[in-house]
């Protein structure tokens, strides 16, 4: 396009007074330059939006490889030391079965009962009572307390919590009481508790 040209094509307009309500009536090169300004906003728009749409899209994926990495390595090292979790497990579930070995079953109850008494009478007490009571039922296992009541020497009375110690069931001593009686010996009241597996939970 010549100067002469160009200038006809923006003859008349004067930008001090543009008013566009009579847009239609600007020169042909206004029009144009105008067209061109709104192409372009319209267009750096779009793309704005579009890059930011984006931007927040690949931000997503960085927090969701981020997340993928740490699981991953969570589960690597799991992986890596399976053969060792299996292990423990193995030998926690040897040892529980050992401990299991150790709680009598309902049948063995009377028989430690009579393990208790023999014990008693070979340090020489004199036995008033063993004597089983009430089961209580706990989360895991049902508790099994066991009420004694002796009569001996101190000495008696420690080799009788000695050889109770030493049984190969699981019982524990709690709760003793001693006195002495009129003829110079002593009276023990002492609970013992014993335990059975709850295999219905």
């Amino acid at each position: 396009m010549s100067g002469q040209s160009l200038k006809n094509a923006f003859q008349g307009f004067d930008p001090n007074n543009m008013d566009i309500n009579s847009a239609g009536n600007w020169p042909v090169g206004v029009k144009v330059v105008i067209y061109f300004l709104i192409l372009i906003i319209v267009v750096y728009a779009g793309i704005h939006f579009y890059v930011s749409e984006k931007h927040v899209q690949l931000e997503r994926e960085i927090q969701k490889e981020s997340r993928l990495k740490q699981e991953f390595e969570k589960k690597s090292f799991q992986v890596a030391n399976l053969t060792a979790l299996r292990k423990q497990m193995e030998d926690v579930e040897v040892k529980f079965s050992e401990l299991l070995g150790q709680l009598p079953t309902d049948k063995e109850v009377p028989g430690l009962l009579e393990d208790i008494s023999d014990i008693g009478r070979a340090a020489g007490l004199e036995i008033d009572e063993i004597a089983l009571e009430g089961e209580l039922q706990e989360k895991f296992y049902i508790e099994l307390p066991i009420n004694i009541e002796v009569k001996g020497t101190y000495h008696q009375m420690g080799q009788f919590v000695s050889g109770v110690a030493a049984i190969e069931r699981i019982v524990t001593l709690h709760d003793y009481t001693l006195k002495p009686t009129d003829d110079g010996m002593l009276e023990m009241a002492i609970s013992a508790k014993t335990y059975r597996y709850d295999d219905t939970e």
